[in-house]
Parts: structure tokens; sequence; C-alpha cells
């Protein structure tokens, strides 16, 4: 069955309703995304290409009729089918003024749901044949934000490597998006429906991260009461993400090696060998070929992991970047805590964009996600930390000579004064006129 590319979005309460239009959509080959409120529902719609929204009416907190008119105005061209189960006059009049393609009865038939599924996709294809790209497309690429040169040139590469299975290294600093890269090279290619699973080794102790990576026999070390699948045995099939390779212990490393020259993982215990079908992507913040060189790294793995090396900018080289990330990061915890989208000042954006971001996306995301809490309905410089704006760079230890201390005590004495000679003498147990001559001096 030839695979299709619409993306569909599902939003109901109804845990049931939910799984029965996931599994026939995934039938017929659909991408499936779920949401169980509208909160949520908008959230997906922001950050995923969506080509096809089914939603129920009656939902808590906020009916889906609130999602059909929003849907409407921002994403005008995204066609939307209503499934519900109290059906009323009011509310198919109600949604066909919205520009609903279809209008399902709970419960439906199989077949009335592929026939009103094809209607919906068939008057998506009808109404913007014309203009495929929605605006936001440029701006998204998965889950990577950006237009930035830099960020462009990471689109490229993984456009060219997502449908194989090439060995691919992903560096930069701690907070860029490494794993959405990552997630991207998966999730964008022809193998987005196999696994995907990520491994954080600096997260794992060293004595567990081999016998979770590769598995483990029953009785193989201490508390081994059963044979074991690893990390890489899930993943088969599909992509394993192995960040912070850096930190994974010279065992690992061997073992590493031999899965990318064989094909093949041995798990922890075992004698025999397991062929492995696997797309390593690796990533790391730390100098790989400093630490081959203080020998504890090998260099024949890193060759093997490098066959493809992706470097991911920080944020500070990629500025024209941010206020894309501020838009999205302002309408996921404008959603999430205020019910709406926030603004931000001017004033405020020009001291987002002014600052260096030592700790990237994730330094950004924080700072925003609290300006969101802080706020009303607009990010003040007010809602802002003190730490992004502007500071003096006092010296730490000003050394001077001692006629120059006395002259800067002196005149401090005069301010605490308001510059009475005569008690500013009393108190530095001086007279007048030594007073006026330290400061000539």
């Amino acid at each position: 069955m030839q695979l299709k590319k619409e993306n569909i979005l599902i939003v109901d309460d109804d845990i049931n309703i939910r799984e029965l239009l996931q599994r026939h959509l995934q039938s017929w080959n659909y991408h499936t995304y779920k949401a169980v409120s509208v909160k949520e529902a908008v959230q997906i719609l922001r950050d995923t290409k969506i080509d096809l929204l089914i939603t129920d009416l009656r939902m808590p907190d906020i009916d889906g009729s609130e999602l059909i008119k929003f849907v409407s105005e921002h994403y005008p061209k995204l066609p939307k089918l209503v499934i519900t189960g109290y059906p009323s006059v009011q509310d198919s009049l109600s949604a066909i003024k919205s520009g609903v393609v279809d209008y399902l009865t709970k419960p439906f038939t199989r077949a009335e749901l592929e026939q009103a599924i094809n209607k919906s996709v068939k008057g998506k294809t009808d109404t913007i044949s014309s203009s495929k790209v929605e605006p936001t497309h440029e701006k998204a690429y998965g889950e990577i934000i950006g237009n930035s040169e830099k960020i462009n040139d990471v689109i490229q590469i993984i456009e060219r490597v997502k449908d194989n299975k090439a060995t691919i290294f992903i560096k930069g600093e701690s907070g860029t998006g490494k794993e959405l890269v990552a997630r991207a090279i998966h999730y964008q290619g022809k193998f987005s429906r196999a696994p995907f699973i990520t491994v954080n080794c600096g997260g794992i102790p060293e004595n567990l991260l081999e016998a979770e990576l590769f598995g483990y026999t029953k009785g193989a070390f201490t508390g081994a009461e059963k044979n074991r699948d690893g990390f890489f045995q899930a993943a088969n099939g599909g992509s394993i993400f192995l960040d912070e390779i850096g930190n994974a212990s010279t065992a690992v490393q061997s073992r590493l090696l031999r899965v990318l020259q064989e094909k093949e993982v041995v798990k922890v215990g075992a004698q025999k060998a397991e062929k492995i079908d696997v797309r390593i992507i690796a990533a790391t913040n730390s100098d790989l070929k400093e630490m081959i060189k203080k020998e504890t790294f090998r260099e024949d793995l890193y060759y093997r992991l490098t066959v493809v090396e992706i470097e991911v900018a920080p944020l500070r080289e990629r500025k024209e970047d941010i206020a894309l990330l501020v838009e999205k990061f302002l309408f996921k915890y404008g959603v999430e805590y205020k019910d709406r989208f926030v603004k931000i000042s001017q004033e405020a954006s020009a001291i987002l964009e002014r600052y260096d971001w030592p700790g990237n996306i994730r330094e950004l995301e924080n700072v925003i996600q609290r300006a969101v809490i802080m706020c009303d309905k607009t990010v003040e410089v007010e809602c802002l930390p003190d730490s992004l704006k502007y500071s003096i760079q006092f010296p730490e230890n000003e050394l001077m000579p001692l006629k120059d201390m006395e002259k800067r005590y002196i005149q401090k004495v005069l301010n605490l004064t308001n510059n009475n000679k005569t008690k500013a003498a009393e108190i530095l147990g001086i007279d007048r006129k030594t007073i006026r001559m330290k400061l000539e001096d």
C-alpha cells in the first residue's frame, strides 16, 4: 500500500473514540496525532503541519466549536471534519458556516468514516492545489524552528540523509537542539514509522550503560534474573540517538564499534551475536578530538560515527531565528498558562535579541516560560530576568595610589555632609585647609 503523506489530528475527550479513529486511519496509512482537549490541539497545530482536523463538538472546558472558529481564522485552508454524539440543527449550521467539510454522527460505520475522510482530503486538494506551502512552513521543519542560513544548511543535510541509514554525528553546544535534529532526520524520512529510541549516555551510570544499550542474559551479573533486550534491540529497523556519546566508557565504545562494523549486537553475558538493522545518530557537546588525544575516546570509533557530520550553531550565531522561537514559546506557554496568545513589547524583544544566550534555545524557552507566568497580556521589560539586562562590569580589585584613595574618601564624606567642610573636617580629624589641599593635589 502506498504511504499517504497527510497528517490527521484527532481531537476528542473520549479515549475509545480516539483509539478507534486512530486504528482506522492507520489502517489506511495516514499519520495521526491525538489531542484530548482544545488546548492540546492548538499546541499541536502550532508546532505541526496538519492536513485534516477531526474534532468532537462537546468537550469539557472549551468545546470543539471554539476550536473550529480558531482554525477557520488561523488555518483557513485546513479542512475540518466534525464527529459528534449530540447532533443538533444549530451545531450543524454553525459548523457548516465555519467551513466544515463534513459532519458525522456517532455511532458511524467504517465506510462512512472513510467516505468523509476522502471527501475532506479531496476538498483540501481542490482548495489549495495552487499553493501547497503554508506561510509557516518556511519557519518550521519538523520541530526545527528558524529561517537563518545556518538552520537552512542543517535542513539541507537532513534532506539528503533522512531516507538512508548512514551513521550521523551531530555536534553543538548544550541546548542548541541536537535531539530535535535527530528527530527530524528520523521522522521526516521514509523510516518514520519505525522505532526512534533516545539514549542519554550521560544520564545512565557507567556500570549500567553497557547492559542498557545491548541487553543482557540471565545470570550475566548480580540482579540479572532474566534475559532482557537493550535499547539497540528496541530500535531495530529504526533509529537510535546516542546523546552525549563522549560519556561512554571504553567498554561501551568497543561494543559500539562492533555494531557499526558488523551490524550485530552481543548481549552482556552472551556468546552469540544478533544481527541488527539500526541507524545510529550520535551527538555530543564535548570535543571528541581532544578526547582522542587524551586517549579517552577511540579514534576508530570517531571516524565510524562521523560518516555525515551536522553542526548545530549556537543561538548567538543565528539571532535572526530568535523572534521566531520567541513567537513559538509565547504561543506555547500563553495557551498553557493564560489560555490565549501572549504578546511581547518591542523593548523586551530588543533585549532578547541583544543577549548572547549561553544556554541557547533551552535558556530562551525557560526565560519566555517565566515571562509569560509573570506578565498579564504582554511581556514587558519588567518580566525579564535582570541577567538579560544591561550591566556595568566593575573591576574586581581596583588598585590605586594612597593619595587618590584619600581624595575619594574625603569626597565621600563631603557628599554625606552635604558639602559642609567644617563638619567633614571634624569627622576626618583634619582642618578645612587640609581638606582643600588634598582635593587640589
